[in-house]
């Protein structure tokens, strides 16, 4: 959001005029730039969204289960949450194995959200689709994986040829299954994450436009209360939906690591 706000700033202009949907996206490379490692915002976000949960869990590791530290506390509070609000009903009896992937998967997107609020950053991670859809082709996999080691060949029959359905139906619900399960599941998880949390980042972007739109013209305006009306009105958006928005980020994490719990939980107990 400082490169939009910068820019716009710089116009100075009389109408409110909305930055380019490049410069609301879009950042430049810290080095690498237009080659395949390059690192720019979004990747420092991605590295700090898994340098730092792995150093508190290895810290919160090293403290004495016999009198443990108050960040073990945190921790383990942490992985019970996953255990009991995400693992456990989203894939039933056997969830044990997946909760690490699934608390890694919590933490990385939870993370990776509160970018938004962060002076210098302020863009959540999962605003650009590249992230989200790396992660949702991740538990697609695994899923996948999950049903053919469960049930071998059988979990693709019973995707293309249900059984419990007539059989005149089976090759169209068959085809619709198939197209629903392995081409439009991961997509729909990928977007639904990106989608919210880009339209968060948007609603915080205008209001702040907006702020500064009202703020340049109050003093040299005959319509100063009006426009400090504006302002404020502005302002109080702004940090409604600043607050707003680690809400939304914390809800978007656990809406993603819970379908993926579905999702490999329907691979693992498909009669669920």
């Amino acid at each position: 959001m400082t490169n939009v706000l910068a820019i716009f700033a710089e116009g100075e202009g009389s109408a409110v005029e909305f930055p380019p949907i490049e410069n609301v996206v879009e950042w430049p490379a810290f080095f690498g730039g237009d080659t395949f490692y390059e690192f720019n915002k979004i990747a420092l976000m991605g590295l700090i969204a898994v340098v730092v949960p792995t150093v508190l869990f290895l810290v919160a590791r090293a403290s004495s289960s016999t009198a443990p530290s108050k960040l073990r506390v945190f921790v383990e509070s942490i992985v019970k949450f996953i255990e009991e609000q995400i693992a456990k009903p989203g894939i039933g009896h056997g969830f044990e194995p997946y909760v690490p992937l699934l608390t890694s998967l919590f933490l990385f997107i939870a993370i990776g959200n509160l970018f938004e609020v962060i002076p210098f950053f302020q863009m959540p991670m999962n605003a650009r689709m590249a992230n989200p859809l790396v992660l949702a082709l991740v538990v697609w996999a695994i899923f996948i994986y999950v049903g053919f080691k469960n049930q071998g060949f059988r979990y693709f029959k019973d995707i293309v040829w249900p059984g419990h359905v007539p059989p005149a139906l089976r090759p169209l619900v068959g085809f619709i299954e198939f197209f629903s399960v392995f081409i439009v599941r991961p997509f729909s998880h990928a977007i639904r994450l990106f989608a919210n949390m880009l339209a968060g980042h948007m609603l915080l972007i205008t209001f702040s436009v907006l702020i500064i739109a009202t703020l340049g013209q109050i003093a040299a305006s005959a319509s100063g209360v009006v426009l400090a009306l504006g302002f404020v009105g502005s302002l109080v958006g702004l940090i409604g939906f600043t607050a707003f928005e680690v809400g939304v980020g914390i809800i978007q994490a656990f809406v993603f690591s819970i379908l993926a719990a579905v999702y490999i939980g329907s691979s693992l107990h498909p009669a669920h």
